[in-house]
């Protein structure tokens, strides 16, 4: 059985993502601040590439933490991740 963790830490989310060779995105036209998501491959036309600096102002700003799994139950490296609310 795999678990997911949760953390906020910049260095290690960042870490994960490059792992799985995923970029930082939001989704286009998404307002304000904007809504983060993790695109892994080739990009898809709903979200913009955004860099690492304004990819953790956004994660502060909406007060979010990342929820990720590391392993999937048969041991291969897992791309499960999503962004969670830190309240």
């Amino acid at each position: 059985m795999s678990s997911a963790r949760q953390t906020t830490d910049h260095d290690e989310i960042r870490r994960w993502i490059e792992e799985r060779n995923g970029m930082p995105t939001r989704v286009k036209d998404s307002g304000d601040g904007g809504i983060l998501r993790v695109d892994f491959g080739k990009p898809e036309q709903a979200l913009e590439k955004i860099e690492w600096e304004e990819f953790f102002q956004i994660f502060e700003k909406n007060d979010l933490a990342f929820l990720h799994q590391d392993k999937t139950a048969d041991g291969e490296l897992s791309r499960f991740s999503k962004f969670v609310s830190r309240s």
